[in-house]
């Protein structure tokens, strides 16, 4: 069973009886023969409506807002081309059904354009039909960020909302959340670190100052794995996906929705080097060749620095000769800075 709907499930069972006993209230008064039609009736009206709210469960206010904005300009339109002198004409008497027929046609027709042009359009050209009125364009970086367990687990979220890189409200679906807690109850031990290490990581983003945490309770079920719904949820709320999951982050991209990918990050923060570059870097073992010595770069990448075996334990200052790209990973050759000097 779905816990995570049982407040709205309570609610729409309470419309439905609601409803139906209106229904049978207004009925009674007409008599006692009637209450089973209004009971019946109110019973249809509130099923309808419960209908009615299934179906726009994935249309948010902000779209309700602007559909309801352009019902008014399209009934607006109506009622001007329905109400000039033409139709008020004497002569027009004799074909009233014909003229009631067209007003209908136009209050029916121009309000579902309207509504629909309202839905296609962006906030900012509504100052196309109200002057002087902008609406405050959203940054990207206030969008909430949608987190999957990858990038809790990962633990960098803490310091890249710390510096800055990174902001706007945090939202962590409640299946998140479960498959985090279920980690940590893992008999496995590297498992059970993992994710002991994302429920610390969600305690401190709760700590930080200037970020917000929320738990999202909807779990679209409708949707298969979690990836799926991830993705659902990330569209129906407009946030963006931020994951470690290079899978998922294409996944989402093919289905329109925003991904922000921590190891495109990595990939993006890895220092450029080029050839005559200088660096500062600890010689730490000896390479594959007897003078060859190898330092590493913050990021992880091998610098092998030839003729310098006897400066291993040393930081030395090098110049970069040039790189090689191997199935291991990038490999970057370099010389001492004082050999070059000679």
């Amino acid at each position: 069973m779905n816990h995570n709907n049982t407040p709205a499930n309570v609610a729409r069972t309470a419309f439905v009886l609601i409803a139906t006993l209106l229904g049978i209230s207004l009925a009674l008064g007409q008599g006692a023969k009637f209450g089973w039609i209004g009971a019946l009736s109110g019973l249809v009206f509130g099923l309808l409506v419960i209908v009615i709210d299934l179906g726009l469960r994935n249309f948010s206010i902000k779209g309700f807002s602007s559909g309801t904005f352009g019902l008014l300009v399209g009934l607006l339109c109506a009622w001007l081309i329905t109400n000039i002198g033409f139709f008020d004409a004497g002569w027009m008497e004799q074909y009233r059904l014909a003229a009631d027929i067209f007003r209908l046609a136009m209050y029916l027709g121009l309000g579902f354009v309207g509504m629909m042009l309202a839905l296609r359009s962006k906030r900012e050209e509504f100052s196309l039909v109200i002057p002087y009125v902008r609406f405050r364009q959203e940054a990207v970086q206030d969008q909430p960020l949608l987190a999957d367990s990858s990038a809790i687990i990962d633990g960098r979220l803490p310091r890249l909302f710390a510096t800055g890189f990174l902001s706007g409200p945090v939202i962590v679906p409640r299946f998140v959340l479960e498959e985090l807690q279920a980690l940590a109850d893992e008999g496995h031990d590297i498992r059970r670190a993992r994710g002991k290490r994302g429920l610390e990581c969600l305690a401190q983003l709760r700590k930080a100052p200037r970020v917000e945490v929320s738990i999202h309770e909807d779990d679209p079920r409708e949707e298969g794995g979690i990836d799926g719904k991830l993705i659902a949820l990330a569209r129906l709320t407009g946030a963006r996906l931020i994951t470690g999951d290079a899978n998922l982050a294409k996944v989402a991209r093919l289905q329109n929705a925003t991904v922000l990918d921590l190891n495109d990050l990595a990939q993006a923060m890895r220092p450029s080097v080029a050839p005559g570059d200088e660096i500062e870097l600890n010689l730490v073992k000896e390479g594959k060749d007897t003078h060859q010595a190898v330092g590493y770069l913050p990021d992880g990448t091998m610098i092998v620095v030839n003729q310098a075996v006897e400066k291993i334990g040393t930081q030395q200052s090098v110049v970069v000769a040039g790189a090689v790209q191997t199935s291991a990973g990038r490999l970057i050759f370099a010389e001492l800075k004082e050999s070059v000097a000679r």
